[in-house]
């Protein structure tokens, strides 16, 4: 049986800015795709896949059109998750592997349609029944939100970075700073 609740982590960008594919940079010496999933799971979403890209070693659903854009992406994860029941979806970015349970969980427990961050557009959680019918590939994320009726909570300043994600190098130096010494990439002896 199938959680209400199923995730998909944006994969398919180009990386261009960061240089290099943000699903499989090391960040405390774990694949970013593989932290992003490793919190889809912690908070009860199932099944994780992956949109766009490659798989990663995850389920996986190529977006149409390829690098299309993550509205592209989500409307492809979502007619996904609702073949295997799904009634909501989580939005994660490839490039927000520092995210915490407690940073989606007001998304989650928000009331329906869904809810995402003031001023970020990811990660968000959506009823998949209130994404509008004729959302297309290329539209802005912030068109998606604002015609999937989704509310705007107020992001904590002490996360706003994590939330936002990296995608240059300087980002990811910046996170990987600010990651708990038991997490680290810069600790050699982190689990």
């Amino acid at each position: 049986m199938s959680s209400s609740l199923g995730a998909m982590i944006l994969t398919g960008g180009a990386s261009t800015r960061m240089g290099a594919d943000k699903a499989a940079q090391l960040w405390a010496g774990v694949p970013a795709v593989e932290r992003v999933a490793a919190l889809a799971a912690a908070v009860g979403a199932s099944p994780v896949i992956t949109v766009g890209g490659d798989a990663h070693g995850l389920p996986h659903v190529r977006d149409e059109p390829p690098l299309g854009g993550p509205v592209g992406g989500v409307l492809a994860g979502a007619a996904a998750l609702r073949e295997a029941g799904c009634l909501r979806g989580l939005v994660l970015a490839v490039d927000a592997p520092t995210l915490q349970a407690d940073d989606v969980m007001p998304l989650i427990e928000a009331a329906l349609p869904g809810a995402a961050y003031e001023g970020l557009h990811l990660p968000l959680v959506v009823s998949l029944s209130a994404l509008p019918a004729d959302a297309e590939a290329g539209w802005p994320l912030a068109r998606l939100v604002e015609r999937s009726g989704l509310v705007r909570l107020t992001c904590p300043p002490r996360v706003a970075a994590r939330i936002r994600g990296a995608n240059t190098l300087d980002e990811r130096d910046a996170l990987l700073a600010c990651m708990p010494p038991d997490d680290s990439a810069e600790n050699p002896g982190a689990s």
